[in-house]
């Protein structure tokens, strides 16, 4: 059930901006500046919203240089893909079946 998904990982996914972020990571590993470019964002705003997903375990960190590039951690949005399939199959057999709890 996703009643056992992370409160953090909703939470860090119900933001636009970082779902742009994730959208983003999904396609290649970029550091801030990339980041910067490609959604307008100040640095320091990017840098909250990064943090807040490397908290909630959805994107890795590796220092380059002076750099640090950000890349998606796939297994974490796997395991919520599969809670969620899990919900929606479970509401499809209760729809198929007409259930409805009486008043």
């Amino acid at each position: 059930m996703v009643t056992s998904v992370d409160s953090d990982v909703m939470k860090a996914l119900a933001d636009p901006l970082r779902m742009k972020i994730i959208t983003l990571l999904s396609r290649e590993a970029l550091c801030t500046t990339h980041l910067v470019e490609e959604t307008g964002a100040k640095q320091t705003n990017l840098s909250n919203h990064l943090r807040i997903l490397r908290e909630a375990g959805l994107v890795d960190t590796e220092p380059c240089g002076r750099f640090t590039y950000y890349s998606l951690r796939p297994q974490a949005l796997t395991g919520l893909a599969a809670e969620f399939a899990a919900l929606a199959s479970a509401a499809r057999l209760t729809a198929d079946a007409g259930f409805k709890r009486s008043c």
